[in-house]
């Protein structure tokens, strides 16, 4: 079973820029790194939705936006369940497939709203390949229960600890995750 490493915290505290300071990282060694990043898109300096990009091929799409539409309500935004599943799930279960390590940034209130991306989620797990996720901080859900279960470390980030985590985690990475061939 390969080990599973969860980051959570308040919005907009920095979990997203750890879990792409890893994949530069991991990618640098060597590492096959899939699965999906999310974004923030900001227009006149507010928050107007978010950016959902697969690791392995770099499309991206929209996850939810202020202007969506079509779509479940979460929060303010309208998810954009196509783009969640041809994107987003669609990255995780071919990283599932074929990665060293599987990134999902994030499994919260958005993501979990399509099947296809709990699906994904779930074959992530299933596959034994090691994980690096972001969780959403307060959601009750089986799967998030799940992965929290199954986790080497699960940690909440913070504004003071950010840096922190972040190096402690590379080294922790570092140690577990042998590029093939090494």
């Amino acid at each position: 079973m390969g080990d599973i490493w969860l980051l959570t915290g308040t919005p907009g505290v920095g979990k997203s820029t750890i879990v792409s300071r890893i994949v530069l990282r991991m990618k640098s060694r060597g590492l096959i790194v899939g699965g999906c990043l999310t974004a923030e898109v900001r227009a006149k300096g507010q928050r107007v939705g978010f950016e959902i990009r697969d690791l392995t091929n770099e499309r991206r799409g929209t996850l939810a936006s202020l202007a969506g539409g079509l779509g479940p309500r979460v929060g303010k935004y309208r998810v954009n369940l196509q783009d969640l599943a041809s994107i987003g799930a669609k990255g995780l279960t071919d990283a599932a497939a074929s990665s060293e390590l599987v990134v999902i940034d994030e499994v919260g209130p958005m993501e979990l709203v399509s099947p296809e991306f709990r699906r994904a989620v779930r074959g992530c797990i299933d596959s034994g390949k090691p994980i690096l996720a972001v969780i959403h901080l307060r959601l009750d859900d089986d799967l998030l229960n799940e992965l929290k279960a199954k986790a080497r470390r699960t940690v909440e980030v913070g504004i003071n600890n950010r840096d922190a985590v972040a190096e402690e985690l590379e080294s922790e990475m570092d140690a577990a995750l042998k590029p093939a061939g090494s």
